[in-house]
């Protein structure tokens, strides 16, 4: 299986990383071309994958191509290697805001185009990546993919129109996640607690839930009835939360950032 990489930056690299530690391909069959001649080196001396030329090298030399450039330089990316695409080829875009339409106006002889919504967590291959194809996607075709991108994280398959969403929740939601435990460990200083112990009470707090719930040992709604025991510590703080508009405050900040994904994919 040869691989091209077309743009070299963090996410590149991480996926880069997981395909050769994770998925086992062998990093010689791994191609990468980036404008930064200096950063292509240093992941060649790190990882070991092949240095190119151009762009259109990348295309001549490998069968599936990532498109990590981006959303501002795709399109001259992709008429530099246009006439390099046949129907052999798997392009997988991670480029945000670039829909399928666009890329396939572009590279027409591609065989089949694929768009991914990864996330910033795939640099610890716990990433979340939606993606979506075009109809010509084949049942191999679609389980290679699934499996290149399990090699990072998980995995769901969305239909495109649900891509505004898919950026504001797990895209964007990173950034959200942090914003609620920057405030937890800003409320535990305020009772008195260091910086250093705040933040690991938080942070190790934060991830043993999530494993709680993605191991599927409890629900969301379960966690809480197993912790909020009636008339304890926890029960008076859900109580505090309950009075709050939370809800309403998580919706509005999910909804403006589908909102402006929308203006810029447009």
């Amino acid at each position: 299986m040869k691989i091209g990489f077309i743009g070299a930056g963090k996410m590149g690299e991480a996926i880069i990383s997981r395909l050769i530690k994770s998925a086992g391909l062998d990093a010689a069959d791994i191609s990468v071309c980036d404008i930064n001649h200096d950063r292509v080196s240093e992941l060649k001396q790190h990882h070991g994958i092949s240095v190119r030329e151009n762009n259109a090298v990348v295309a001549d030399s490998a069968g599936i191509i990532f498109l990590a450039v981006k959303p501002q330089d795709m399109d001259s990316v992709l008429e530099e290697i246009s006439g390099h695409m046949n129907k052999r080829h798997v392009v997988i875009s991670i480029a945000a805001g670039k829909r399928l339409s666009s890329i396939h106006a572009l590279l027409p002889g591609a065989g089949v185009i694929v768009r991914v919504m990864p996330n910033i967590a795939t640099l610890v291959a716990e990433g979340m990546s939606a993606f979506c194809a075009g109809s010509a996607m084949s049942d191999s075709q679609r389980q290679m993919v699934v499996g290149l991108l399990s090699s990072f994280g998980k995995v769901i398959e969305l239909p495109e129109e649900q891509f505004d969403a898919v950026t504001a929740l797990s895209g964007s939601g990173p950034a959200f996640f942090a914003h609620f435990l920057n405030a937890m460990i800003k409320g535990g200083q305020d009772l008195g607690l260091t910086p250093d112990a705040a933040a690991l009470l938080a942070q190790q707090t934060m991830l043993g839930t999530a494993r709680l719930i993605t191991e599927e040992i409890f629900s969301a709604e379960r966690l809480i009835e197993a912790v909020a025991s009636a008339k304890g510590t926890t029960e008076a703080g859900m109580k505090v939360l309950a009075e709050a508009p939370i809800n309403n405050i998580v919706a509005k900040t999910l909804r403006a950032a589908a909102e402006r994904s929308k203006e810029l994919s447009a």
